[in-house]
């Protein structure tokens, strides 16, 4: 079964960080991913960038509407993702204890299914 590893942070955390912390953390969190990928269990890793650059986009009510980022009523962001592939619930949760981001930031484990279910 294929999981998600959701990467949930605090927003405005990552400019509580020096460059060198913020190259670390994003290095622990690549040598995570090759972990993965060397053991066959990831489908697709990816960071994302910042709320700054970020646009919702909704038709509530039937009127289109777009909002640019940042909002300011957000608390926290999605950071990144870990997309496991031949992995357990168990194993999955397993492995969103050892992702470095647990140790700054909340990993969401969510499997992957059609939105009908």
């Amino acid at each position: 079964m294929s999981y998600m590893l959701l990467i949930h942070e605090p927003v405005g955390q990552r400019a509580t960080r020096t460059e060198a912390e913020g190259r670390a953390a994003y290095a622990a969190m690549v040598d995570f991913g090759k972990g993965l990928a060397a053991k066959g269990k990831l489908k697709a890793v990816e960071s994302l960038s910042g709320l700054d650059s970020a646009v919702r986009v909704s038709h509530a009510g039937g009127q289109a509407q777009t909002l640019d980022g940042p909002f300011a009523e957000v608390k926290e962001m999605i950071g990144g993702f870990f997309l496991l592939q031949d992995v357990t619930r168990d194993e999955a949760v397993a492995l969103a204890h050892e992702c470095p981001a647990a140790q700054w930031c909340t990993v969401e484990v969510r499997a992957l299914a059609p939105c009908f279910m």
